[in-house]
């Protein structure tokens, strides 16, 4: 068995997570070359997989095991990264984290042909999983440790078809008529390619993992002189294992559809560690903040359901309980958290607005820039506004108070919101306005921070850090006039406001990189991408509460653009309808170089969503239930290229829809030959060259309702 069950599935003969991490550090004691290189970690660009990166070294340096940790941005690095990790003679333990599920690990493509000293760890909440990696055995699939959450256990009929399709492929190919009998060669007029891809020659489909396209091949249909002799060739050779072809077909139905009924997400790579950390009885504060981080990160940005989240939050919650123990007349409510000595670092449940950073910003900023708001208000249009101001002055929340910072406001006021909301609220159909949530105390250095605003912070970090040019707001400058209301241009670190470039307000800038440097120094800067910097910007600030603090208004900028980009979209009616799906494409504007990151250009697709769930009707596609498909395309002027983003939104709010675009995408450049290039771990995300766009839109709307 090459994957792990959890703590509680787990027995004398199913190892867990506990025996996978101690048979890396027996592995790493015995190595004779032990250095940085002998243990890595790969982490994707996401703030799960970030999460789960820091707690991990952090237990891998608890045990003085000295490691490195290298991002990875996509496939294609993956796959300049795997030549590289080759030459390692001292690597042993290789550990990828939110990436590698989908891939065919021990195939020779990947991990099958490296030193039979290397063990490969997949913690990955991508979904689905490859049936080569779950279940192939051998010399080379027991170096392939997959870390489940219990869902492969539920997986027996997906196992069986697949065992049985690889086992007539091994047979096959240990024939020893498949490559030296003349009658096994096709026709020279025959559509078939060669003896494994004819549907009644052999008692399996000869199936390749690697590519999923290779899996949803179509079988040629056979002459009837190629039946015959194939029939002769059963007959003189027959298998082992002969199956019906009702029950081979059977076998690949139930492969494919593992395959094809769309991606999603499961259990958070840092809730894995997490379970580890208690496994190992090293579970504390600073570990738990991170899981609790990675499961907010997976909720806000619609991977898991309410339903999902509220199962891991009440583990959690339970968590906070245990390694917090307050006073007993310590106040939870949200608006009278406070530290309760400069060392309070404690973490405590609470109930969550759904209102942007609304604990930094202002009351009416925090809701005008709430996707949930925006879509039961429509503050995209002038009467939605007023709602807005209507409902603020029917609470007894004046302009003046409505417009300061939040910290700044009344406290009677601050004490009140909550009842206000429950009361008046529902008349303007908000009645899903809080969540539960956690938030954490810094002692005196800092306010405490919600795990959202803190999730919000991270993402702008990794996807706005660097390679874009963003302004932010100077604290204290808001409505200063001509002559003191300014902004100031992000760079990536720390901002110093003296030494920031000022830029009038309202101005965002283009696609340009981190500038204003000469020399060796801004020659060494190009030589990382931005990308990166970004990843370890983020990084850093998972543990620095002053970092995290700057970031905030890196985040505020970004709401901003995507309200004002998503208002502009409503507004120009930029939508259009192809077949079953909704189609934006931006090709001009300030923001464009902004929008050409996949992240901020999946943020803009969700807030379409939540904006218009209401106004849109649902369409059903091969699997599933209702949908809002959406697909969003951005020019990136510097490629000449589309970064195109396919969402599958719920009809109903906190509800999830499995992606079916990853798919879709692959299909619908094969039948097009659309120039395109797909580098993201996300399978939902696909660059495309600009000429090509409009006939790959084209051919990806033209199958109507059903993939």
């Amino acid at each position: 068995m090459v994957y792990l069950a959890p703590p509680h599935l787990a027995s004398a003969a199913r190892p867990s997570y506990g025996e996978a991490y101690s048979n890396i550090l027996a592995r790493h004691r015995r190595s004779p070359l032990t250095s940085a290189s002998s243990v890595i970690l790969l982490v994707a660009p996401d703030v799960d997989a970030l999460c789960a990166a820091r707690m991990l070294a952090e237990l891998l340096s608890q045990d003085d095991v000295m490691h490195r940790i290298i991002p990875v941005s996509g496939i294609a690095e993956l796959e300049a990264m795997k030549d590289e990790l080759a030459t390692y003679n001292e690597l042993h333990t290789l550990i990828l984290i939110n990436m590698g599920a989908i891939l065919d690990l021990p195939s020779p493509t990947w991990f099958g042909e490296f030193s039979t000293k290397l063990t490969v760890h997949v913690i990955d909440s991508n979904r689905p999983q490859n049936l080569g990696s779950l279940f192939g055995g051998g010399d080379i699939g027991d170096r392939i440790v997959i870390w489940d959450d219990g869902e492969a256990e539920n997986m027996e009929e997906e196992r069986k078809a697949w065992e049985a399709l690889e086992a007539g492929i091994q047979y096959i190919r240990r024939s020893p008529h498949f490559d030296k009998s003349p009658q096994y060669e096709p026709e020279p007029d025959s559509d078939e390619d060669s003896f494994s891809s004819s549907e009644d020659e052999m008692p399996f489909d000869s199936q390749d993992d690697v590519s999923e396209s290779s899996r949803k091949r179509k079988l040629p249909i056979d002459s009837a002189h190629s039946r015959a002799k194939r029939q002769k060739v059963n007959e003189r050779h027959p298998s082992p294992n002969q199956m019906s072809r009702d029950q081979r077909l059977h076998y690949q139905s139930v492969v494919d559809k593992h395959y094809t009924r769309g991606s999603w997400y499961s259990q958070s790579a840092s809730a894995t560690i997490f379970i580890l950390a208690t496994v190992l009885e090293r579970a504390d504060r600073d570990l738990l903040w991170l899981a609790i981080l990675g499961l907010t990160y997976q909720y806000t940005s619609s991977r898991i359901s309410r339903d999902t989240y509220e199962k891991f939050h009440s583990v959690y919650h339970d968590e906070v309980i245990r390694l917090n123990p307050l006073p007993p007349s310590t106040k939870t409510t949200a608006d009278a958290i406070t530290a309760l000595s400069p060392d309070d670092h404690s973490i405590r449940a609470t109930e969550e607005f759904r209102f942007t950073l609304f604990r930094h910003w202002t009351l009416y900023d925090a809701m005008f820039h709430s996707s949930y708001v925006a879509g039961k208000l429509g503050i995209w249009k002038e009467r939605g506004r007023k709602r807005l101001t209507g409902l603020l002055a029917k609470m007894g929340f004046s302009i003046p108070q409505t417009q300061q910072p939040y910290t700044h406001m009344d406290l009677d006021l601050k004490h009140q919101l909550r009842v206000k909301l429950d009361a008046i609220a529902p008349e303007y159909g908000l009645v899903e306005l809080t969540y539960p949530s956690f938030i954490r105390c810094f002692g005196y250095r800092a306010p405490p921070l919600s795990a959202a605003d803190a999730v919000e912070a991270i993402s702008a970090l990794l996807d706005v850090a660097g390679g874009v040019r963003i302004e932010v707001e100077v604290e204290g400058a808001r409505h200063g006039g001509e002559w003191f209301g300014s902004g100031r241009v992000w760079k990536t670190g720390r901002p110093d406001v003296n030494d920031s470039a000022k830029v009038p307000p309202g101005e965002n800038g283009g696609a340009h990189g981190d500038g204003g440097e000469d020399g060796l120094v801004a020659e060494e800067r190009t030589e990382v991408p931005w990308w990166m910097k970004n990843f370890w910007a983020a990084y850093d600030a998972l543990t620095d509460i002053v970092s995290l603090r700057d970031a905030l208004s890196l985040s505020m900028s970004l709401h901003r653009a995507i309200i004002r980009q998503g208002t502009t979209i409503i507004d120009k009616q930029d939508i259009r309808t192809m077949r079953s799906h909704r189609v934006v494409v931006l090709s001009q504007g300030p923001d464009l170089a902004l929008f050409a990151h996949p992240g901020v250009l999946s943020r803009l697709a969700y807030w379409l969503i939540d904006a218009l769930r209401d106004k849109l009707p649902g369409t059903k596609f091969t699997h599933g239930k209702k949908s809002l498909p959406f697909i969003l395309a951005c020019l990136n002027e510097s490629t000449s290229t589309y970064i195109v983003v396919g969402v599958m939104g719920a009809l109903e709010f906190g509800d999830v829809r499995k992606n079916e675009f990853g798919l879709a995408f692959i299909n619908a450049k094969d039948r097009c030959n659309a120039r395109s290039s797909h580098n993201s771990f996300n399978t939902s995300v696909l660059e495309v060259d600009r000429e090509d766009l409009k006939m790959f839109l084209e051919a990806l709307c033209e199958v109507g309702e059903g993939y």
